[in-house]
C-alpha cells in the first residue's frame, strides 16, 4: 500500500511540474487524469485486500455467510446503495423518501409474518440489534406496566447468543432451558417450570441456528397467554424462508403472528431476504411494545432527542438497498429461491443419513443440516473438509458441525460435491482414527471439557485481539 501511495505521489509531482506552462483547461485535464489514475490504483489495492483468504465463497464452499451471488442483484444493490450513500434516517425531514422506504420494508415484513393492522416494527442493522431491542422493549414493559424490577427472560439453550448479549447489556437475568436431545426443540415442560413472577419474556426459534429445528411456537405462545408473558420468535436465520415455504409447497410448523401469544418476531433481511449485510427487522404485534423500544431524551440541551434503534445515525444506503431487494424479487422470486434452498437442504440431509459413521442432528426443517457422530470426534471431519476448501460451522454441547445452505449451494454440482467429500473423508477417518486427533478435534474437545468457562473467555479474547493486529513488515 505504501508503494502505491509513493507512486501516486510521484505522479502528482511530475504532473504538477509539467502544469506550470499550461493553459487552465489543460491543467483541469491533467487533474482529471490524476483522479482517474488514483481511482484505478486504489481499486487495484482494494482487490488485493479483498482477494486474500483460503475460502472461495462464490463456489458455495461456505456455510451461510453469503446468501446470494446473483450478478444482476449485486449490480442493483451497488447502484442503489450509491444513490443513497449519504442519506440518514435520523433526519427524516431531509430524506423523506428514505423514511418511506423503511416504512414499506416494515409493512411488507409484517404482512409476510401474518401481522394484523396494528403490527409494526423497525429496520435494524442485523439480527443481534433486533434481538437486543426486543429484550429492551420487554424489560421496560415489565418494569413500567407490571412493576417487575429485576426481570428474567426464559430462552432455550439453543436460542441465539444475542439473547445472552442482551441480558449482559441490559442487566436482565437470563434463564436457559433444555431441549429434547433428539429433535433439539425446546422442552416445553422445562420452560413452564422456569417461569416465575419475574419472567418478562419467553423465546422460541424458527428455526434455531445450531441444528435448524423449529421450536414448538404454538406451545410457547400458549404458555405466554396462560401466564400473561410476551413471546418473541427469533426467525433471524430463516425468517425469509419460512414465510414462503407454504407457497413453495413445503409443510411448516406454525411460527408467526397467527399463533396466539406471539408478540414479536426478529428476521434478517440480509440473509434470505438477499439484502446487503447490515439489515434486519424487528416486528411487534402492537405499538405498545414498540413504544418501549424507543429511546427518548426530552431534556437534552441539544433538543428533544429520540431514536428508533440503538444507533442514532444509520446507513440509509442499506435501507434503500434492502427495499430494492424486496422489490427486485417480489413474491414469485422469493418463492422460487425458497424452493431451491429447501429442496437442496433436504436432499443433502437425506444423503448424509446414508453415510456410515455420522448422523443428522435435530430436525433440518429449513436450511441447516447439522452433522454429528457416535464413532469419532466430529471436529476431525471439519478439519478434513477445510483442507478441501469447505468452511463449516463448528458447534458444541453436543459436538457437531453444520452446513447452512444458501442459493450458492443450489448451483449445479455443489451439493453432490459436498456429499461426496463428507462420504470420502468420513471413511478415511473411520479407517485411521489416530491420524485425526489433532487440530480442531483437540481444541474443541478441550474447550468443551474445561469446567472454568472463564478460561474459554480469555482464549476468545486473544482471538478477538488478533483480528485487529496488523502484520509488521
Amino acid at each position: 500500500m505504501e508503494l502505491i501511495r509513493d507512486k501516486l505521489e510521484l505522479l502528482r509531482v511530475l504532473l504538477n511540474e509539467q502544469c506550470s506552462n499550461l493553459e487552465p483547461w489543460q491543467i483541469v485535464s491533467r487533474t482529471a487524469a490524476i483522479t482517474l489514475i488514483a481511482s484505478y490504483v486504489y481499486s487495484q489495492a482494494t482487490h488485493k485486500y479483498l482477494d486474500v483468504g483460503e475460502f472461495h465463497w462464490s463456489e458455495g464452499t461456505q456455510s451461510g455467510t453469503v446468501y446470494n451471488c446473483n450478478d444482476d442483484l449485486t449490480q442493483l444493490m451497488t447502484e442503489v446503495y450509491g444513490m443513497a450513500a449519504w442519506t440518514n434516517p435520523l433526519h427524516p425531514d431531509s430524506f423523506p423518501g428514505l423514511r418511506q422506504m423503511e416504512a414499506e420494508v416494515v409493512r411488507i415484513a409484517c404482512r409476510l409474518f401474518q401481522g394484523g393492522p396494528d403490527s409494526c416494527g423497525t429496520v435494524t442493522s442485523g439480527g443481534t440489534e433486533s434481538i437486543v431491542l426486543a429484550c429492551k422493549a420487554y424489560r421496560d414493559y415489565a418494569r413500567n406496566i407490571k412493576g417487575i424490577e429485576n426481570p428474567v427472560m426464559v430462552v432455550p439453550v439453543t436460542a441465539h447468543a444475542a439473547f445472552d448479549k442482551a441480558a449482559d447489556l441490559l442487566d436482565i437475568t437470563i434463564k436457559h432451558v433444555p431441549v429434547d436431545p433428539i429433535t433439539q426443540r425446546v422442552d416445553i415442560k422445562a420452560m413452564r417450570r422456569a417461569i416465575s413472577g419475574r419472567t418478562c419474556l419467553l423465546v422460541g426459534s424458527s428455526p434455531q441456528f445450531p441444528h435448524g429445528s423449529i421450536d414448538d411456537i404454538t406451545a410457547i405462545g400458549k404458555l405466554g397467554l396462560d401466564y400473561d408473558i410476551p413471546v418473541h420468535v427469533d426467525a433471524c436465520l430463516g425468517g425469509f424462508l419460512v414465510v414462503f415455504m407454504k407457497q413453495a409447497g413445503f409443510n411448516i410448523r406454525p411460527f408467526d403472528f397467527s399463533v396466539p401469544g406471539v408478540c414479536s418476531i426478529s428476521a434478517d433481511t440480509h440473509k434470505y431476504g438477499y439484502a446487503p449485510k447490515g439489515s434486519s427487522v424487528i416486528l411487534y404485534s402492537k405499538p405498545v411494545f414498540r413504544h418501549y423500544q424507543w429511546f427518548t431524551c426530552p431534556d437534552w440541551p441539544g433538543g428533544v432527542y429520540a431514536t428508533a434503534t440503538i444507533g442514532g445515525s444509520r446507513a440509509g444506503g442499506i435501507i434503500a438497498a434492502c427495499w430494492a431487494a424486496l422489490m427486485y424479487h417480489g413474491m414469485d422470486g422469493y418463492v422460487e429461491c425458497t424452493k431451491k434452498v429447501i429442496t437442496t437442504t433436504r436432499y443433502i440431509a437425506e444423503e448424509i443419513r446414508k453415510i456410515k459413521g455420522i448422523k443428522v442432528m435435530g430436525v433440518p426443517e429449513v436450511s441447516v443440516v447439522a452433522i454429528g457422530s457416535d464413532d469419532f470426534n466430529i471436529y476431525a471431519l471439519s478439519d478434513a473438509m477445510k483442507k478441501r476448501g469447505w468452511n463449516l460451522n463448528a458447534l458444541q454441547f453436543p459436538a457437531c458441525l453444520h452446513l447452512c445452505c444458501t442459493m450458492l449451494h443450489t448451483k449445479e454440482g455443489v451439493a453432490n460435491r459436498f456429499i461426496q467429500d463428507v462420504k470420502e473423508l468420513t471413511g478415511e477417518i473411520l479407517a485411521n482414527p489416530e491420524e485425526h486427533k489433532g487440530g480442531s478435534a483437540a481444541i474443541y474437545g478441550m474447550a468443551q471439557s474445561l469446567p472454568d468457562r472463564n478460561l474459554v473467555n480469555e482464549i476468545t479474547w486473544i482471538y478477538l485481539d488478533s483480528l485487529y493486529a496488523i502484520k509488521k513488515k
